[in-house]
């Protein structure tokens, strides 16, 4: 009798058991989809990549002169080049701060990215949806500006990025820059522009970039020309090396977006490239 009381009880808790299961089961959490992109930046824009929690990232982004713009300066690696040098340190899983100081005009950037919205292997999220913002502060003398608040500018962009398969990736950025103070009258202290950019890999290492910034805002005059950038990308489990095609000499999104007289197809663009290495702690 006590067995038949003892299979009884089983057959009454196995029901139970099974659905708790179910149940926790359902509680998994989803896993997410693989960033777009291999690095942080896809040539001139920031992407959605954001490592995980205490990796620090070392970037180095080196442009040469144009490749026309004289007859003895070697298709732009003798002239003037402009080379900025950066850190960022990822505070939480969805949080980077970071700095970067830039040989032109002496720009000293503090800059942060936010993952909002991560893109999941099931896909009920299909997209990823990152901000990235800066403060830049011109470093020149003083008698430049006639007041302190004149160094000062600012970008603002939102990054809408999907893999769409190990080996595609493209995003969307639309983004607004301001200045404190402009050039010229005839120039606005805002511009909004948007960017598209896409990774396309060739093998398990090495990738295609491209990179077009369309500015929106229209000036009176001196309207900046669109960015156009294209790169080989090489990457390892620790680095990530591009060799890059570009009109873009200003390394920080601003510079390029407010300031660019570079026309891609009049021969004005330089050979540059852009070298991260990231540490875990």
């Amino acid at each position: 009798m006590k067995n038949y009381i003892k299979l009884f009880l089983i057959f009454l808790i196995v029901p139970f058991i099974t659905n708790a299961q179910q149940k926790d089961s359902t509680k998994v959490k989803e896993k997410l989809e693989r960033s777009a992109f291999e690095g942080s930046s896809i040539i001139d824009n920031a992407t959605n990549v954001l490592y995980h929690k205490n990796t620090l990232e070392v970037q180095m982004s080196h442009r040469f002169g144009v490749i026309n713009g004289g007859s003895n300066d070697m298709a732009g690696f003798w002239a003037p080049s402009n080379i900025r040098i950066g850190l960022s340190y990822t505070v939480l899983e969805r949080l980077t701060i970071g700095y970067g100081t830039t040989k032109f005009d002496r720009l000293q950037d503090f800059n942060w990215k936010v993952a909002l919205l991560r893109q999941t292997r099931s896909n009920t999220m299909p997209i990823s949806v990152s901000y990235y913002g800066n403060l830049t502060v011109s470093a020149l003398k003083k008698d430049n500006f006639n007041l302190k608040q004149d160094r000062y500018s600012y970008f603002n962009q939102l990054i809408i990025a999907k893999r769409f398969s190990p080996n595609v990736s493209f995003q969307l950025a639309p983004s607004v820059s301001h200045y404190n103070l402009v050039d010229k009258p005839a120039m606005k202290n805002d511009m909004i522009a948007i960017a598209f950019g896409g990774r396309i890999k060739i093998s398990p290492q090495t990738a295609i970039l491209f990179d077009y910034t369309q500015p929106v805002t229209q000036f009176d005059s001196t309207q900046p020309k669109p960015g156009i950038s294209i790169a080989t990308e090489f990457s390892t489990s620790g680095h990530v090396f591009q060799i890059i095609l570009t009109n873009y000499n200003g390394l920080v999104q601003q510079k390029n977006i407010m300031f660019n007289q570079n026309d891609f197809f009049n021969g004005d663009f330089m050979i540059g490239f852009n070298i991260t290495r990231s540490y875990n702690f």
